[in-house]
C-alpha cells in the first residue's frame, strides 16, 4: 500500500496515556486510531445520515481488524491516519490504513478491516444500499466492486 492511492487522511497525536513505560505507543491503541479514521472517512464521504450518526437506525458491524506492526511511536508523536473503502461486496465492505509518522513519513502500522451491513431486527448480514454504494464510488474512485 502507498500513501498515493488514499484520498482520506486525518491526524492523531499520541497521548500520554496511550503509552506504555518505554513511551513506546501500545499496540492496541492502533485499532482506535483506525477506528478515529474510519468514522471521519463515513463523515467526508457524505454518508453521516442527516439526523447524524445511528438517527437512521442502520446497523454496520466490524467484523475483522488486521494489523501490521512495521516501527513504533511514540508520546506526543503526530501520525497521518490514511483510510480508504478498496471493495464493496453484497452486504460488506473492507478498509485498508496506513498510519505514518508526519515528521519523519516512517510508516509505523498498516492494516485492515471488514464492514458488515446488518439488519437492526435479524441481526443477519443485509445487502448495502445502491445509495452507500454510489456514495463510495463517488468518494472513492479506486472501490473495486466484487458483487
Amino acid at each position: 500500500m502507498d500513501v498515493k492511492d488514499f484520498n482520506h487522511k486525518t491526524t492523531v497525536k499520541v497521548r500520554f496515556h496511550e503509552v506504555d513505560m518505554l513511551g513506546v505507543c501500545n499496540n492496541a491503541v492502533y485499532i482506535n486510531f483506525f477506528e478515529h479514521a474510519r468514522l471521519e472517512y463515513v463523515k467526508e464521504a457524505g454518508l453521516v445520515p442527516e439526523g447524524g450518526i445511528f438517527s437512521d437506525g442502520r446497523l454496520f458491524f466490524m467484523v475483522r481488524n488486521e494489523i501490521n506492526y512495521l516501527g513504533h511511536s511514540f508520546y506526543d508523536d503526530e501520525l497521518d491516519v490514511y483510510s480508504r473503502v478498496s471493495y464493496i461486496k453484497n452486504s460488506s465492505f473492507g478498509y485498508d490504513h496506513i498510519i505514518v509518522r508526519k515528521k519523519t513519513g516512517e510508516v509505523i502500522v498498516d492494516g485492515k478491516g471488514v464492514v458488515v451491513f446488518v439488519d437492526p431486527k435479524t441481526r443477519k448480514s443485509t445487502p448495502l444500499t445502491e445509495d452507500f454504494i454510489e456514495k463510495i464510488k463517488k468518494f472513492e474512485h479506486r472501490v473495486q466492486i466484487l458483487k
